[in-house]
């Protein structure tokens, strides 16, 4: 079991990453390699060898691999991000990269996107070289740059250019599972990833003739691209149940008693109250229009007017959110990939998710752990080019009223320190037995 000086580590690592600021914006401007420098030199320090790779300047990414005790086991792939999402300190309770411990809890941008599982990782690998401690299998430690934006120099590139560093690593673990989820009725669920929905960031272009504001204009950029995003945002895409959400539904139906009726999913969803908030974005396709620009004076008419939509698709949902895309922009609109990622799905009956649900469980076995499936995504996509089944496990055990969710990329983010705790003693149960 991780030792005493691993649970003050992980807080004073915390607190240190969130200190340095990983701020990405998505212009490229982002530096990582402060962040980048400081855990390679915790990991060298428990006697790894860390490769710090750049595509480019700044845009460090960290790589180390642990040795199992067996040599014919598949290798295991623990990676976390470095970089941030931006942050406004006028909005704070605290400023956002202060890093500040106050009441048990460590404030700031970071700590729960995702520097704290960073820090249990580091603490975790340190704890291990002073027992003289090895996994069974081969643990491959990846610490990314660019999450937060295209993973072009983050994950991306690792997976393109230096696949020879993930050799053997059939599987990985990551952000966004295994926390605290309360129900409001006293239950405890502790929901681990098996499954993401693709990204498909559209750039939408309508093209129309320029002119003058006070004419008549049948062929207004403006008027065609806003009657499109329009039809996006207004559009009830159908139901579409994965078999990770399939899982999910199945399993909370079962904890709650209901009859699990899958051919009325709004109506289950309904009967099973806050819970429902773990698989309702995740029940269909989604496209929401989040930017706009067009034109640069009041009594001109553009010739072009440009929107972006945060659009994300179901495992083996893609055709149809390309097909439903060319109708709902019409023939006057084009649309193109801004940016584009796969969805993906992991077994829940697979022995690795066994072994992440007996961790769990040992320290917290009051919860009940579900299988879900991610709304957004994570550097897992990435990775799963190189045929490495990803899952989110990064375990925070939560007081009832802290709204993790809503942390994310949310104002006064923070994490309490026992959270921390529980999330290195659950990390260590499990990579020891993985």
């Amino acid at each position: 079991m991780a030792d005493a000086l691993a649970l003050d580590e992980v807080v004073r690592f915390t607190s240190d990453l969130i200190r340095i600021d990983t701020t990405n914006r998505g212009g490229g401007d982002c530096q990582e390699r402060p962040a980048a420098e400081y855990a390679a030199a915790r990991l060298s320090e428990a006697g790894l060898e860390p490769t710090l790779l750049e595509r480019t300047k700044g845009r460090t990414n960290v790589v180390a691999r642990i040795e199992g005790t067996d040599p014919s086991a598949d290798a295991l792939l623990v990676h976390g991000h470095l970089d941030v999402v931006p942050a406004h300190a006028e909005d704070w309770s605290v400023h956002p990269f202060s890093g500040e411990i106050r009441d048990g809890v460590v404030w700031g941008r970071g700590a729960v996107d995702m520097k704290n599982m960073d820090a249990m990782i580091l603490a975790v690998v340190r704890a291990w070289a002073r027992d003289g401690v090895r996994p069974r299998r081969d643990v491959v430690i990846a610490f990314t740059a660019d999450e937060e934006a295209s993973a072009e120099d983050g994950s991306g590139f690792l997976a393109d250019q230096h696949p020879g560093l993930f050799e053997g690593c059939t599987e990985g673990i990551s952000e966004s599972g295994a926390f605290t989820f309360h129900d409001g009725s006293g239950r405890q669920l502790y929901p681990i990833a098996a499954g993401e929905r693709g990204t498909g960031w559209l750039k939408l272009t309508a093209r129309g003739r320029a002119g003058h504001g006070s004419k008549v204009n049948r062929s207004n950029a403006v008027t065609r691209l806003a009657a499109a995003i329009t039809r996006i945002g207004a559009y009830e895409w159908p139901l579409r149940l994965t078999p990770t959400v399939r899982a999910a539904l199945t399993e909370l139906a079962a904890l709650y008693g209901i009859e699990g009726d899958l051919d009325d999913v709004d109506g289950l969803l309904e009967k099973l109250g806050p819970a429902a908030a773990l698989v309702e974005a995740t029940v269909r396709n989604s496209s929401n229009p989040t930017m706009l620009s067009a034109g640069y004076k009041i009594n001109v008419i553009p010739g072009e007017a440009v929107a972006y939509v945060d659009g994300r698709y179901l495992f083996g949902g893609e055709d149809e959110f390309r097909t439903t895309l060319d109708r709902l922009t019409g023939p006057d609109v084009e649309w193109e990939f801004h940016h584009r990622e796969v969805a993906l799905q992991a077994p829940v009956d697979s022995v690795m998710y066994a072994k992440m649900r007996a961790a769990v469980e040992e320290f917290a076995p009051e919860g009940h752990v579900v299988p879900y499936c991610m709304s957004g995504g994570t550097d897992a996509k990435q990775f799963s080019h190189l045929g490495i089944t990803g899952y989110g496990f990064a375990p925070l055990k939560l007081p009832e009223g802290f709204d993790y969710q809503a942390l994310f990329h949310g104002v006064d983010e923070r994490v309490p320190v026992e959270a921390l705790h529980f999330g290195v003693r659950v990390l260590d149960r499990f990579l020891r037995t993985a």
